[in-house]
């Protein structure tokens, strides 16, 4: 279970007593997270998620929580979070960074249609055009400075082939300049897990703690590459289609984007081989993350580099 700091029934029914959302009934934790503890929580007036943080620093945090804030004010379907009493959101429980939010209804959807894939292309634009006012920046911690510290920082613990590979996309990178394409808020991490499906609709986008400021595009190839690919990894030409029509319907790719899509789908898969490849060769004394294998999207990039297809347009 990924819940690396317990609460107590006593420490959490005490701690709630901050908030108006009435009396602890129940509480559980939440299997699939995997760098926070998360939590169910029950309450005589509504049902909520518990997050504490174990390792995003503290003053990043009103970013995320003010972000999930503003975009729910804008209709999206993301987890608002609550005030407490003194009209805060992020508060303090078993000595950690904590903050509760509204839950949402549905499940995730590990096996999606084209019909899906098109529902979150619009869902994305959507939240793209939303961003736009928010006034709160932080920079994408995983960005393009960011991969190439961690590309150099991993290398040693590669094989000869992935070492190929990685100096060889690392150089193409560094030639590349997202930052002349439209910029703004970015969810960073939209993979199938962190949308609810109610029905046929979407009932909820979760987990905004890899959200901040970049390429948009970028968020749209972090998204295909997870939504849109099969067994083999290679994308699914309608899957992708439907995507990526369904975005453009709201926000129109511009030229620019055009021309950087297959090096953004490049840059997409290099972030998460880095991450993973960072939490199983280089974990930070006392860090707590699942570590998911990084040979996946190794080999995600292998096909990006050989073929992509056009964004519309």
């Amino acid at each position: 279970m990924s819940v690396f700091t317990s609460v107590s029934a006593g420490q959490l029914a005490h701690w709630l007593g901050g908030y108006a959302v009435g009396r602890l009934v129940e509480f559980r934790g939440i299997p699939a997270g995997v760098q926070n503890s998360n939590f169910f929580v029950t309450t005589t007036l509504g049902r909520y998620v518990l997050t504490l943080f174990e390792a995003i620093p503290r003053g990043d945090l009103p970013y995320f929580l003010y972000l999930m804030a503003h975009l729910a004010h804008h209709g999206l379907p993301v987890p608002a979070p609550i005030a407490n009493r003194d009209n805060e959101y992020l508060g303090t429980l078993s000595e950690r960074p904590a903050a509760l939010v509204r839950r949402l209804n549905g499940v995730s959807e590990m096996a999606p249609t084209a019909d899906h894939c098109a529902r979150v292309g619009a869902m994305l634009a959507g939240l793209h055009l939303a961003g736009q006012s928010y006034g709160r920046r932080l920079e994408n911690a995983r960005g393009a400075a960011w991969r190439a510290d961690t590309g150099a920082r991993v290398r040693a613990h590669l094989g000869a082939d992935e070492r190929a590979l990685l100096d060889a996309e690392l150089a193409f990178q560094a030639t590349q300049g997202f930052e002349t394409l439209p910029q703004g808020v970015i969810h960073a991490d939209l993979f199938r897990d962190n949308v609810l499906w109610d029905g046929e609709h979407i009932g909820g986008v979760i987990d905004f703690y890899f959200a901040g400021n970049d390429a948009l595009l970028f968020d749209v190839a972090v998204t295909v590459n997870d939504w849109c690919v099969g067994p083999d990894k290679q994308l699914d030409p309608s899957r992708t289609a439907a995507l990526l029509d369904a975005y453009h319907a709201e926000r129109p790719f511009t030229q620019a984007e055009r021309q950087c899509w297959q090096a953004m789908l490049r840059a997409a898969a290099l972030r998460f081989w880095l991450s993973r490849a960072e939490d199983l060769h280089l974990p930070k004394p006392g860090e707590m993350v699942q570590v998911k294998d990084p040979a996946e999207y190794a080999a995600i990039l292998r096909l990006r580099v050989a073929a992509t297809p056009p964004l519309p347009g």
